[in-house]
Order: structure tokens, then C-alpha cells, then sequence
């Protein structure tokens, strides 16, 4: 069904990522492929199904953005509340929830000396951070929007975020091996490495995005680890909810995920990408993660690897990445 998808995974490993598992969904049915290595450093260890990845800003859709909704299904909040509303330190009264949901929301971005701070001094900053006056006109993608969507959460729950995250969404759905840092000894034994430091050090069940590595239980952003059969979960929730109204996602959140919350050349909706001709759901983490999701005809397409290990080469990645995309969005047509 995917065989040029799977060729062209296949063609540049180990050189753009040592190993990666993929697996796709087709009405009903999956297929799961595993490639190369865990680890290169300190030793080599073959990739296996059940290997757990840092799944970077894929936390942003499959946590962030499904507890927002929720909240915004049950009445909790509006998308048009200015973050002000529900973070009165936040000073620029411009910028909404649904702003910071499609990536509209033009904050500048800039922290200097941004991973040398603390948290407590991180959280301070991005709550000085403002829009340039074209909130809602363009579509510039950032982590900054998720970081302060994370913080109103944590206002509305009055608990930390990833609490939340695991009471709202890995508890709920059974995402039994998905959690966040700190982890045990035996738990990291099955997480996959990502990027060498400068120190020599290989992170291996520590965040690598360094702004969610400093938030730790506080960043929207990135931090979640995960698994296939953990994000697969995740998947058929969003397909039983398309198909008829479920107690996890409502029927006014599928289709509020179907409908475009942007224009322009670059469609989003709440949290995701729209791309290709049936507008599927689509992210990506910058460990080397990607998903993909049909709510119309139900199929699904799940790429993690560690792309990052030991090194970051992003450009020869994103380049084979969007060939891979560009490959899986034809071949699902047929």
C-alpha cells in the first residue's frame, strides 16, 4: 500500500536519523514498521515497537490543544477570551486564545539570554513578550503561543501542567507508557536517546527542547514521551469521535478540528495543520516526529524517530521529511 513511503524512509538512514518506527492506520486495520537503531551512543541498540520517543511539539496537539478544547466544549473559556482575561500579568489585551491556538498571534519572541534563566525567570519573561499590533492576520509558527497557552491551564486547574495533562488526557485515553521527566532508571532504559551536548553528555529521558526542559512541569510546548501504540491511542480516539459522539472528544470538537481557523496559502486549525486534498490533520515535533490524520476516510500516518541522535542535522531532515509526506499524501489517495 506504502511501499515508495516506506522506500524513501528507508533511503537515507542512518545518515538523516539512525532508526525510526512507523506505523500506519487504514479503516480499522495498522501496519507497523520498525527501522535501525535506538542508539548510536554511547552504544549501538536496535529500535524496537516498543521503544518510548520524546515526541517534542507533537505534546502541543496531543495534549495543549486537546485539553483547550475540551475546556472550550464544556464552557470553560471562549476562543475569542484574550489571554489577558485569564492571565492578567499577560499585558497586551490583543492577543486571544485563538490567536495563540492557529499561530496568529505575532508575538515577538525574543528572550536574551533565554536558556540560561530559570524557570520562574523563563515564565516572567514570556509574560512581557507582545504582539506587533497583526494578531490573527498571519500565520507564523512558534513555540511561544503553546508556552502561554500552558500557563492559562495551569490558572484554569491550579495545578502543574503536565498534572493535567496525565488527569485530562494519558489517563483517560490508556496512554499507560507515555509520561514526562523526571523518569526512574528502568524507565529510561527504554526511551530513545536524542542529541549529543557539548559536554559529551547524550540526553536520554530528559526533554530536549530547552525552553520545556527549563519550564519542566510547565511547559505546553514539548516535553511529552510517548509511544506508537501510546499515540495510536491517541489516533482512534480522534476516529471513533468522527464517526459518532464519544465521552473523550465531542462531536463539536471534530468538527471544529475539520474547519480551517486561518486563510492564505498555509491552512491551520486549532493547534494543527490542514494539508493535502481531504485537509488531514497534520504535526510535526523537531526530534524527528510527524502524524498525520484522515478524519474522513480514517487513516493515519505515525512517524517517530530520532532524528536528533546523535546529532541535529535539520535541513537534510526536513527535506526528506516533507518527501516522505509529500509520497504518503499520494499513495493514501488510492
Amino acid at each position: 500500500m506504502y511501499a515508495n513511503t516506506l522506500k524513501l524512509i528507508e533511503q537515507n538512514m542512518p545518515q538523516v536519523y539512525p532508526g525510526a518506527v512507523v506505523r500506519f492506520l487504514r479503516k480499522g486495520t495498522q501496519e507497523t514498521y520498525v527501522f535501525g537503531h535506538a542508539s548510536m551512543l554511547p552504544t549501538e541498540e536496535k529500535m524496537t515497537a516498543t521503544h518510548v520517543f520524546d515526541t517534542a511539539s507533537l505534546t502541543k496537539v496531543i495534549c495543549t490543544t486537546t485539553v483547550l478544547l475540551k475546556c472550550w466544549d464544556q464552557g470553560m473559556i471562549d476562543m475569542d477570551d484574550s489571554l489577558q482575561y485569564w492571565l492578567p500579568e499577560y499585558k497586551d489585551a490583543s492577543v486571544k486564545i485563538k490567536h495563540l491556538l492557529t499561530h496568529t498571534a505575532a508575538i515577538h519572541t525574543w528572550i536574551p539570554h533565554r536558556d540560561q534563566l530559570s524557570a520562574e525567570e523563563l515564565k516572567a519573561a514570556y509574560l512581557t513578550l507582545a504582539s506587533d499590533g497583526s494578531a490573527g492576520q498571519r500565520v507564523h509558527y512558534t513555540d511561544t503561543g503553546f508556552i502561554l497557552l500552558g500557563f492559562l491551564l495551569e490558572k484554569l486547574f491550579q495545578k502543574p501542567l503536565t498534572e493535567i495533562f496525565c488527569a485530562q488526557v494519558l489517563v483517560p485515553l490508556g496512554m499507560t507508557n507515555s509520561g514526562f521527566p523526571p523518569f526512574s532508571k528502568a524507565q529510561s532504559s527504554m526511551i530513545v536517546p536524542t542529541q549529543q551536548q557539548a559536554n559529551g553528555q547524550v540526553l536520554r529521558g530528559v526533554t530536549h527542547d530547552p525552553k520545556a526542559r527549563i519550564l519542566g512541569p510547565h511547559a505546553g510546548n514539548a516535553g511529552l514521551f510517548s509511544t506508537v501504540d501510546d499515540v495510536t491511542a491517541f489516533v482512534q480516539t480522534l476516529f471513533e469521535a468522527a464517526s459518532h459522539e464519544t465521552p473523550f472528544f465531542s462531536k463539536r470538537i471534530i468538527e471544529a478540528l475539520k474547519q480551517p481557523q486561518t486563510t492564505g496559502d498555509r491552512l491551520r486549525t486549532y493547534g494543527w495543520d490542514l494539508i493535502g486534498p481531504t485537509q488531514q490533520l497534520f504535526h510535526t515535533g523537531y526530534t524527528g516526529t510527524f502524524m498525520l490524520v484522515d478524519l474522513k476516510k480514517q487513516q493515519a500516518f505515525i512517524f517517530l524517530s530520532n532524528r536528533v541522535h546523535p546529532q541535529d542535522h535539520r535541513a537534510a531532515y526536513i527535506t526528506h521529511r516533507d518527501e516522505i509526506v509529500a509520497s504518503y499524501l499520494k499513495e493514501s489517495q488510492t
